[in-house]
């Protein structure tokens, strides 16, 4: 029997695709803040290695749109965009599109809810042929338990499940390369609040 082909982010090819992290859900998700807190360090990580982003919003004339602490702005050109949407899944034709143009592989999921938008944006994606990268300790639910039935059914999916950490040092690839310095300066600035997310979101 074939042994499984490896699922490895490709920097290059990569972008990051937040999941409707929208000012109504904040009181009805648990742990929302920590779930924010990832989220920008990936937009920082994402300005060190030159990664892409895009965002989506669920029908955001009744739920509000994404939470001004989500540093969108500081991304210029990086961000590809943010899309209205009344799917569940993020995979509408917009975001397809942008992930098409710019030649895009390697896809990392995070936001909210975990069982619901994230879950069926991850199997659209893998049923397209994407790789796709889950953030575990990026994404949330209104209650916490639906979380890891979820993760779950993700990586049973075919989905990669790590976590921020892991995957910044997946793109950055090589301490030769010369933002590195800048690189190891967000990890180290990152790495209290990294702790406090990890043992609010993924207790052991």
């Amino acid at each position: 029997m074939t042994a499984p082909r490896p699922v490895k982010i490709i920097p290059e090819r990569s972008v990051l695709l937040i999941c409707d992290l929208q000012t109504r859900f904040r009181p009805a998700v648990y742990q929302f803040d920590s779930v924010v807190k990832t989220v920008n360090k990936m937009i920082q990580i994402a300005k060190v290695v030159g990664v892409p982003v895009i965002v989506t919003e669920q029908n955001s004339r009744a739920l509000g749109n994404t939470v001004p602490e989500v540093d969108l702005q500081s991304l210029g050109p990086l961000h590809l965009g943010t899309v209205e949407k009344t799917l569940f899944s993020m995979v509408t034709p917009e975001v397809i599109s942008l992930l098409q143009e710019h030649d895009l592989k390697s896809v990392i999921v995070m936001g909210i809810e975990a069982h619901i938008c994230v879950l069926m944006s991850c199997l659209d994606l893998l049923s397209l042929g994407y790789d796709v990268h889950l953030l575990a300790d990026g994404v949330s639910s209104s209650n916490k338990e639906e979380v890891p039935y979820a993760l779950e059914r993700i990586r049973q999916a075919g989905a990669i499940v790590g976590t921020s950490e892991s995957v910044a040092f997946q793109l950055q690839v090589d301490c030769a390369r010369p933002n590195f310095k800048i690189f190891a300066k967000t990890i180290k600035e990152e790495k209290e609040r990294t702790k406090e997310v990890l043992q609010a979101l993924l207790p052991l």
